[in-house]
């Protein structure tokens, strides 16, 4: 089940938080709750995606973003991930995420996101390739950045291993093969 109350309690504390520039780091606090976990007693793959959600709602609030595709109309998509397990979260364990745009290209946004541990250490980090979308597909980010008062020819540039993921990922077949192997 999503966490509804989560979503809540994060939108209205994002809300309350300084606006952050469009590449602006969001850091929030959160706690592995039973119901976050696996059968091996730790914070579930599944679960991590989507508190990365809330983390990545958090960021579009402080950025102006949820404003945004509310006027507009519009919606958000993942269009592709790349994340890393490293460390373990256990049940109750305190961690901090931290969420930032790391730039976009003519299509698409991309949102690096990074989960920390109390003790310093990386426990996962998540690479995703983002839309914003209205009735007729993709919104191009310029068009986006211009909504939020930004300009819109400036992203910074991404780095190597973004644009590198970027180009092995436009080489996977699409659709894949009817029997799964590509």
């Amino acid at each position: 089940m999503y966490p509804i109350v989560r979503l809540i309690k994060d939108t209205v504390l994002a809300s309350r938080m300084a606006p952050l520039e469009i590449t602006g780091l969001h850091v929030s606090s959160h706690i592995c709750w039973p119901w976050d976990l696996d059968m091996w007693m730790e914070l579930n793959n599944g679960r991590t995606m989507t508190l990365y959600d809330l983390g990545r709602t958090m960021l579009a609030q402080r950025v102006g973003l949820i404003k945004a595709l509310r006027q507009q109309r519009w919606g958000l998509t993942v269009a592709g991930s790349s994340v890393r397990y490293r460390r373990r979260i256990r049940g109750f364990e305190k961690f901090e995420m931290r969420s930032r745009a790391a730039g976009w290209d003519e299509k698409f946004i991309y949102v690096e996101q990074s989960i920390w541990k109390k003790n310093g250490e990386c426990a996962s980090h998540v690479m995703l390739r983002t839309a914003v979308t209205d009735r007729s597909g993709i919104v191009p980010p310029a068009r986006v950045l211009e909504a939020l008062g930004h300009d819109a020819a400036a992203s910074p540039e991404l780095p190597e291993w973004i644009r590198n993921w970027c180009q092995a990922d436009a080489g996977r077949p699409w659709p894949p093969m009817q029997d799964g192997l590509a």
